[in-house]
């Protein structure tokens, strides 16, 4: 399996972002990490404004090149070479989601661009934790990881793309070892975290098809198991979605007669005088 070969993989120096310690914690109050992610999908011809919202719940699955280690799986791991502020979620390549982040990135990539890596379509994630009654609420730009992000041959635009947006933010935190780190060992270990049965939800029907459309052979049946790290139907419809952000923001409704709202935006290298955190500009709104 190749490894890193691009300058762009390797991140800006910086600080951990202001907002990540505790929205972490808060995260890891909840039984299952669930979030409300909203996508743009093209709207028909004759609509007044060209995209339509689409919801729906994900699970967040890490932030990326940060995996914590798991005694249930065999799937090799990366160093931690590096460390994000880039949240993770998974996705079946068949599910509208992931058309509707090549659709309205900049470069309003079609059907056809969007199997393999790329995108960069606006999002927002949406966090409700009850235990702390905190809201979080994550906008910025989603980019597709597919099984193409590493392997012979020139990369895709599309690759080029993902390794360049999704590795400005990737800070290196163990300096000598990156050609060591590899995008697609990332990608099966994400896939190695699943449970079974999980994973064998990538070999369902096709999402969204009518029943009365019977499954094209036993391959694409539900109620699969997959143990095979590199199942080759799994694999071709696995995928890890990036969240790059550009805007979080917290909101503390822990005590009902002082609510407190804060937004974190991201500058760069840019920099700015006041209330800026490493590359985050941190300022209190009224809730």
């Amino acid at each position: 399996m190749s490894t890193i070969t691009t300058h762009s993989s390797t991140s800006p120096t910086g600080t951990t972002a202001p907002w990540k310690p505790l929205f972490l914690t808060h995260l890891s109050k909840l039984p299952s990490p669930e979030f409300v992610l909203t996508s743009l999908h093209p709207a028909p011809s004759g609509s007044p404004t060209p995209y339509h919202p689409r919801v729906r719940y994900c699970i967040f699955r890490g932030m990326w090149a940060e995996l914590p280690p798991n005694k249930h799986t065999e799937a090799p791991q990366n160093p931690r070479v590096y460390e994000t502020e880039l949240p993770t979620f998974t996705t079946d390549a068949r599910m509208e989601k992931v058309p509707e982040i090549f659709a309205s990135s900049a470069g309003h990539g079609g059907r056809a661009q969007s199997v393999g890596s790329g995108g960069g379509g606006p999002i927002e994630a949406a966090f409700w934790i009850k235990e702390v009654m905190t809201q979080w609420r994550i906008k910025g730009e989603a980019f597709v990881v597919a099984e193409d992000i590493e392997g012979e041959g020139e990369e895709s635009s599309g690759v080029r793309t993902v390794k360049s947006e999704v590795g400005k933010r990737m800070r290196v935190v163990m300096e000598g070892k990156e050609r060591e780190w590899s995008w697609g060992r990332e990608v099966t270990a994400q896939f190695g975290n699943l449970s079974p049965g999980m994973r064998g939800s990538f070999k369902n029907p096709p999402p969204g098809t009518p029943v009365s459309q019977a499954p094209a052979d036993k391959d694409h049946e539900l109620g699969q198991k997959v143990a095979d790290l590199h199942d080759p139907i799994a694999r071709e419809n696995f995928r890890v979605v990036i969240i790059k952000p550009e805007e979080v923001e917290q909101l503390d409704l822990s005590d009902p007669s002082q609510a407190r709202r804060w937004r974190f935006t991201f500058v760069g290298e840019k920099g700015q005088d006041d209330g800026t955190i490493g590359e985050w500009k941190k300022e209190e709104l009224w809730p």
